[in-house]
């Protein structure tokens, strides 16, 4: 099964023709107030891909909590590790420009009080899956990595937001997943190449973790095995590219998790961050499994490798 420690928000979402500059103040076209959150999106993607999912993480008890949590219980995802606490529960301010691109700003909230405690080992071996962002603390995302890895549980993190990574921590990584931006971060610090396959390669060599890297509409690679993989992403039409980069760590994660093969895993990933992109909303777009095997058939079909040596 799947565990997600992550965080849980609300996202408040405006549409706007295109994004505002500094200090400038722009009328909006629409608004809407939708359930998000790197964590809950990452449990529910990995849910509708298929897998049996676990949620541990943190919300208030304000009025949005209940907002934050529905389209987790409409799908039936395990909440019980999921604390209730008082302080606000986490809003993420999201603009969408009429391109589809998007800035967002995150309020963590009670997501900072997220605690990896909450998880107990006899939730961490060899048959569990655990994924991880970086919007709640990185000492928490830390130490549970360490029990999970100590546990031979498969430890995945998507190392978003961007953020400066640990060789400890990256240590205990058994599939790191960022896109160029957060690829760029880790590589300052841990002095390797910041070029997407330079990088991927440098990190599963030096930590011993396949590492992915989302390319956005060129699709994704990934180092492992000794193999560098390409996938190509489908030519679709983006409407909203918020909640892509979720869609396809949840669909990556629920595919290693059913014991797919990693060139059929990537084209789940990239299948599932297309989809994502072809609707509003980040929750409300996440696709189900079957429309996710129906375009990764085509995705695979791209697939290039070569070897590592």
């Amino acid at each position: 099964m799947i565990v997600v420690f992550g965080s849980i928000n609300v996202d408040l979402v405006a549409r706007v023709a295109r994004l505002p500059r500094s200090g400038e103040t722009l009328t909006g076209e629409t608004f809407a107030m939708l359930p998000g959150g790197k964590g809950a999106n990452q449990a529910l993607a990995a849910r509708r891909a298929g897998a049996d999912v676990a949620m541990a993480g943190a919300v208030g008890t304000d009025a949005f909590a209940a907002a934050a949590l529905a389209a987790l219980i409409e799908a039936g995802i395990d909440l019980t590790r999921v604390r209730r606490i008082d302080t606000p529960t986490g809003v993420a301010l999201i603009h969408v420009d009429g391109g589809g691109e998007n800035c967002i700003t995150v309020v963590p909230g009670a997501n900072t009080s997220a605690d990896p405690a909450a998880i107990p080992d006899t939730l961490l071996g060899p048959d569990t899956t655990i994924v991880m962002q970086l919007e709640v603390p990185l000492e928490a995302v830390g130490e549970l990595a360490r029990r999970a890895r100590a546990r031979h549980a498969r430890v995945v993190l998507n190392a978003a937001p961007a953020r400066h990574l640990s060789p400890a921590l990256l240590s205990s990584v058994d599939v790191l997943v960022v896109n160029e931006t957060e690829a760029a971060a880790i590589a300052e610090t841990a002095e390797v190449p910041a070029i997407p396959g330079a990088f991927a390669s440098t990190i599963f060599r030096r930590f011993g973790c396949a590492t992915v890297v989302t390319l956005g509409a060129q699709g994704a690679l990934a180092a492992e095995g000794g193999r560098l993989l390409r996938v190509a992403a489908p030519g679709i039409r983006v409407v909203d590219t918020t909640g892509a980069g979720d869609a396809f760590t949840g669909a990556l994660a629920a595919a290693l998790d059913r014991g797919a093969a990693w060139p059929r895993a990537l084209a789940e990933g990239v299948a599932a961050g297309s989809l994502a992109c072809t609707s509003a909303g980040a929750q409300a777009a996440l696709p189900r499994a079957d429309a996710i095997h129906r375009l990764a058939a085509t995705v695979e079909s791209s697939l290039a490798s070569q070897s590592l040596d």
